[in-house]
């Protein structure tokens, strides 16, 4: 039962994820893109999780917290550039 369930929702994620690709492409505006961009780590987040879980694999749910931790900045670095035109002060 759990299996199917995992099945199901990774094909749901699966295509998120491509719809999130779609709005990074086509986006009328860069906050659009950059919110694309931040949903699109929380989905591949998602996947990764989903997918430790139907291989009963702890590596999977390091690497999820390795593109947490590298999506937040990612996404703190792109909004403070979009607010101020630097990163860096």
């Amino acid at each position: 039962m759990l299996d199917t369930v995992v099945q199901i929702t990774l094909l749901m994620i699966s295509l998120a994820l491509v719809l999130n690709v779609w709005r990074l492409a086509r986006g009328p505006s860069l906050p659009d893109r950059i919110l694309a961009l931040d949903t699109m780590y929380i989905n591949s987040i998602a996947l990764l999780v989903l997918y430790g879980i139907a291989q009963e694999s702890m590596l999977y749910f390091e690497a999820a917290l390795l593109i947490a931790v590298m999506g937040f900045v990612g996404t703190v670095a792109l909004s403070k550039y979009l607010l101020r035109g630097d990163i860096i002060e």
